[in-house]
């Protein structure tokens, strides 16, 4: 039998996410509502690697129940998801955080396992565009870093190959995550922690998926 899973629809002017609210990183775009949830539904199984990392149990079958509908900006037409869901800013508990922080930390580690995997150069696109390896792994680290503002923190920008910094900065996100519960979720300037985890977990998966399809 197929589980519910509640998500919500993020409706910009040339493409719609659907992102799956209790699981960050299981987010897809279309071209409109329905492409969104079959791209969304699609992926069931490659995301499932990451809550089985985490040890979290995961529906092997689903569908999809929209709970909300939120009006896309400038972000989403040009390709990620920008805006939280309205349940995002409600009061989390410090097992939710919890969970939420052991599904970021598994998609960081199914992207670090791609990155040991991948080749150096990786196939180009149809037009001869995209980043090779490492500088999609920068890529990742100068955007991980410009989010954390959104969580409070202020924090250096790791290299790549520094590795004991880049767990350093990780386990300040999380931190910081863990933290929030029974407090205020956002504020000025801030993200509620539940977007800032799926927001990051979409990104390094959907890079994790780029890397896998490009060196094959």
């Amino acid at each position: 039998m197929a589980t519910t899973i509640p998500i919500y629809l993020e409706v910009g002017q040339k493409r719609v996410f659907a992102s799956a609210l209790d699981w960050p990183g299981w987010t897809r775009a279309g071209k409109d509502d329905k492409l969104a949830m079959a791209a969304l539904l699609a992926y069931l199984p490659r995301y499932g690697i990451v809550p089985k990392t985490a040890r979290i149990d995961f529906p092997t079958a689903a569908q999809f129940k929209v709970v909300e509908r939120v009006t896309g900006n400038a972000t989403t037409d040009f390709g990620a998801p920008g805006i939280p869901a309205s349940s995002d800013t409600k009061a989390l508990s410090a097992a939710e955080a919890e969970r939420i922080c052991a599904l970021l930390a598994a998609s960081w580690k199914v992207f670090d396992r791609v990155i040991s995997k991948a080749p150096a150069e990786l196939h180009k696109g149809p037009r001869g565009g995209g980043r090779d390896r490492d500088k999609i792994a920068d890529h990742i680290i100068d955007a991980e870093s410009a989010y954390t503002p959104k969580l409070g923190l202020k924090l250096r920008t790791p290299k790549r190959d520094d590795a004991a910094a880049v767990a350093a900065t990780r386990n300040a996100i999380l931190d910081a995550i863990r933290a929030s519960a029974g407090g205020p979720q956002g504020g000025e300037k801030r993200w509620p922690p539940r977007y800032v985890a799926r927001r990051m977990a979409w990104h390094v998966l959907d890079h994790a998926w780029e890397i896998e399809d490009r060196s094959t």
